[in-house]
């Protein structure tokens, strides 16, 4: 059996087991792989990754999407960096197909997957430090030194770990500045009062991330972006409520033809420090 083939049929039977337990409602856990499984679904998911990005590179955005979304059938549903990733990716190609509530959706599941990274990152480091009371204080001390084991080859290796987490770390803040990028432009290009004032707040979590995680392009951008959404903000949402205030004064007229009235019969008048209306009568 292929490895994505596994990876359905583990699936299917996860599923099966969590509708069997009807009377105990519960989230069901993702699916654990043996080591093994979980190499041949990595590699066959890197495979289709890697045709998907020489699609991308050739302009063959739609046939990318759906290489992409093969890669994304052979991840185990636990390997949310893997999943971001590939999200990031297909957010790109809806983005070069100005399908910009596609790119939105798809850039804010990968976001979502690196949050549950965190998540998990977060609570194993937290039971590492219950389990070693004594990790805090080692943290903390003058000297800022990380006890390693004694034997030089334990040494190498808990040096070689360290270094291998630090690389994880950047590479999950690399990929969640490609998302938020990515999303903040699909928002901005989308418009709407609520999509904008979305993309103001990812171009400001971009503009308080390391410099060294964005090209100077991507940092002319969101600068640009700080200045001009405001306004393009407050425009949109005149307009959105302009627009609210026209439906509610036809359907106000057609519930008062019936009394000889309409919303003529009264007065709105707009409060300019809250934006809200008030109502009277005219006289």
């Amino acid at each position: 059996m292929a490895a994505s083939g596994i990876a359905a049929g583990r699936r299917r039977k996860s599923e099966e087991a969590a509708g069997s337990e009807e009377d105990e409602p519960q989230a069901p856990s993702p699916t654990r792989y043996s080591p093994e499984e979980e190499a041949a679904l990595l590699s066959d998911s890197h495979a289709e990754k890697a045709a998907a990005n020489e699609l991308f590179k050739s302009a063959q955005y739609s046939q990318a999407i759906s290489t992409y979304d093969r890669a994304l059938a052979s991840v185990p549903n636990y390997l949310e960096y893997e999943i971001a990733v590939l999200k990031a990716n297909i957010a790109a190609c809806h983005l070069k197909l100005s399908d910009w509530k596609a790119a939105i959706d798809e850039a804010t599941k990968s976001l979502e997957a690196l949050d549950r990274l965190d998540a998990i990152t977060t609570s194993t480091e937290g039971a590492k430090a219950e389990d070693d009371p004594g990790a805090s204080d080692t943290a903390n001390n003058d000297e800022g030194c990380i006890e390693l084991a004694e034997d030089e080859e334990d040494e190498g290796q808990a040096l070689e770990k360290i270094a291998r987490d630090d690389r994880r770390k950047e590479d999950i803040r690399r990929i969640r500045a490609k998302a938020l990028m990515r999303r903040a432009r699909a928002r901005s290009e989308h418009g709407g009062w609520a999509n904008l004032q979305g993309a103001l707040e990812d171009y400001q979590s971009l503009s308080s991330l390391p410099s060294s995680l964005l090209p100077p392009s991507d940092t002319k951008i969101v600068n640009a972006a700080l200045r001009t959404l405001p306004p393009r903000i407050n425009a949109a949402k005149e307009r959105e409520m302009g627009e609210m205030m026209g439906k509610l004064k036809e359907l106000g007229n057609g519930i008062l033809k019936p009394f000889g009235l309409s919303t003529d019969s009264f007065k709105f008048e707009k409060d300019e420090k809250t934006g809200g209306y008030t109502m009277g009568m005219n006289n």
